[in-house]
């Protein structure tokens, strides 16, 4: 919690469930990537959150972005950015999504099959392109790895094609899943993408770039390694495989610019236990997984909270929200503990929700008004 956001809770106490967030805190969050990887080229994973105050801020330290599909691309021109700036990273894309954002200058599209190679040769003549190879996640909290990416041995045959269609081929990417733990997953990951690099090359394509993705974590109730320790794992492995011929390098943040920037104020709906000598408690809160907190799934990414009471006597405690779906429980095995005294219009404040949760909030599911938000 900044002093920003500290203030901004105490002053106007705005109404629950709603997210706050500092973008002072993005644009620290971004210099420090910088300073970490300074021969990287950023691109925000503007799913991670796209409000037009962070896509401006990030347009003025000039950024770049990865967008998912063309209401993001449009987002990211509207705030300002230039269409060479804007990566269409989404290996997925619909002809008329591909056919809009070649037409508003975009030049760079991503791709893992040979369906989408020749929508894009068709519908993105002469356009950039790079491959996105199937790596693995483990030691990410929330892996990618079953719906992106294809083998290297395809993405050879691939990439030969792209330059016979007329694209350009231009790199090829990975990603390690998002909330990514370990430096070693980088590091695996470079070696496999830098022998096809090789092997292209070899083979007489311009290969220039190599995508790294995104997955750098922040902190939620685990400890995590600092960003330097990530940046000094990728640069070592970059000059191990490449030498001083390095290619262009990307990284793809998302998470890891916005996600600690912001927090999520919510309050107790009620506090009760299943049975009268259960000695865990329920907790309902009027925000879940449908409004917003979609990564708990799985009990996934696991959110500080803190609240009022804190310093107290702590007991168990399960975590849901508010709606009358069975699946929208937040927490039940991780270990959560929280004050005794908590009680029923209590406010509590979940940390570090600044990625993926805006984005990820129902409209009205059980009639429930989206997710406020607040940018200080």
């Amino acid at each position: 919690m900044t002093p920003k956001i500290a203030r901004f809770l105490r002053e106007q106490q705005p109404a629950t469930p709603c997210l706050i967030l500092d973008v002072d805190r993005v644009e620290d969050n971004f210099r420090a990537l910088r300073r970490t990887l300074p021969l990287a080229r950023i691109y925000y994973a503007v799913k991670a959150n796209p409000a037009p105050q962070i896509l401006e801020r990030l347009v003025g330290l000039s950024s770049f972005f990865d967008a998912a599909s063309f209401e993001e691309v449009a987002a990211c021109l509207a705030a300002g950015a230039s269409p060479d700036a804007i990566s269409f990273g989404n290996t997925i894309k619909k002809v008329s999504a591909i056919r809009q954002a070649h037409e508003r200058g975009v030049t760079l599209f991503a791709f893992d099959s040979i369906e989408e190679l020749e929508k894009l040769a068709k519908h993105a003549p002469g356009a950039s392109v790079y491959c996105r190879i199937l790596v693995e996640n483990e030691g990410a909290d929330w892996p990618l790895s079953r719906k992106f990416g294809t083998t290297v041995e395809n993405a050879k045959s691939l990439m030969l094609r792209a330059g016979q269609l007329g694209l350009d081929p231009y790199g090829l990417s990975f990603h390690v899943g998002s909330q990514q733990t370990t430096t070693r997953a980088y590091e695996v990951a470079i070696a496999k993408v830098a022998m096809l690099f090789t092997d292209l090359t070899n083979a007489g394509v311009n290969l220039r770039m190599m995508n790294l993705g995104g997955g750098f974590p922040v902190r939620y109730r685990d400890d995590v390694p600092d960003i330097d320790r990530f940046g000094d794992a990728i640069m070592t492995a970059m000059v191990e495989h490449f030498g001083n011929n390095l290619p262009e390098m990307f990284i793809e943040p998302g998470r890891f610019v916005v996600g600690d920037a912001g927090l999520v104020s919510a309050e107790v709906v009620l506090v009760c236990r299943r049975e009268p000598n259960d000695p865990v408690r329920w907790v309902y809160l009027d925000i879940g997984r449908f409004g917003g907190l979609a990564e708990t799934e799985g009990e996934a990414i696991r959110y500080r909270i803190v609240t009022e009471h804190d310093g107290g006597k702590t007991g168990p405690v399960a975590i849901a929200g508010p709606t009358c779906d069975g699946a929208d429980i937040l927490y039940e095995k991780s270990n959560y503990r929280l004050p005794m005294a908590l009680t029923c219009g209590d406010r509590v404040e979940l940390l570090s929700t600044g990625a993926y949760v805006t984005t990820y909030a129902s409209q009205r599911f059980n009639g429930f008004a989206p997710l406020a938000e607040y940018y200080l």
